[in-house]
């Protein structure tokens, strides 16, 4: 199952196309304007975006861009009724993944969202994470420092694999409350606060877990 951020000013367009990736599987957010769609690639964990071109206000083509200047990497399929190949080629030369034209059918929306998928799925989860002097062992579920094997509940050892997969990336307390625990992003926060408290106090100063005020936290090598 994917998550995927769909971008369409056309309610009934964007309805559809949200219900349609459910029923093949995936979990989807719903965004109507392209200032919505940055904010929320900039502040959800998605899988993939598909971006309508014609919207008012930003059109996909900015919103593809400053994402992307943002180093936001999330794969991007084109939703557009322009022909030209001028638009494709923009498209392409932004980062765009791929482009479905309108009208399209939803079995083609969904099979092309499958293949981009698969083009971009990451090659799998490590054996070792290694950051600074912390080696995780995702086989062994074990974790040391220096050399030094540090015991962590299951819990804790969650929390450290996720932040050390998305390493210096700010990652905020509602999308670690969903990752790690599986709870509703806007649940109670502070326990994602406690459980770091305990990693800074096993960890040391091997690794920096840096508090962003206001947003959550990023995982960075060595001291502040």
């Amino acid at each position: 199952m994917a998550r995927i951020l769909v971008v369409d000013d056309e309610e009934s367009v964007n309805l559809l196309l949200c219900d349609a990736l459910a029923l093949a599987g995936h979990q989807t957010l719903s965004a109507r304007h392209g200032l919505e769609a940055i904010r929320l690639a900039r502040e959800e964990s998605v899988d993939l975006i598909l971006l309508d071109v014609n919207m008012p206000g930003a059109d996909g083509y900015e919103v593809l861009e400053r994402i992307r200047e943002r180093g936001i990497s999330t794969p991007v399929i084109f939703l557009t009724a322009r022909q030209e190949s001028e638009d494709t080629k923009r498209g392409f030369t932004l980062g765009a993944d791929d482009f479905v034209r309108k009208p399209f059918r939803l079995e083609e929306v969904v099979l092309r969202v499958a293949a981009v998928l698969r083009r971009t799925a990451p090659l799998g989860v490590p054996e070792m994470l290694r950051v600074g002097g912390v080696c995780l062992s995702v086989d062994q579920h074990a974790v040391t420092v220096d050399g030094v094997a540090v015991e962590l509940s299951p819990t804790e050892f969650r929390l450290l694999q996720h932040l050390m997969e998305n390493t210096g990336r700010v990652l905020s307390r509602g999308q670690l409350l969903r990752e790690v625990w599986g709870y509703p992003a806007d649940g109670e926060t502070k326990l994602v606060d406690t459980y770091v408290s305990y990693l800074r106090r096993k960890l040391g100063d091997h690794v920096t877990i840096r508090t962003v005020r206001g947003v959550g936290y990023q995982l960075a090598h060595g001291p502040q």
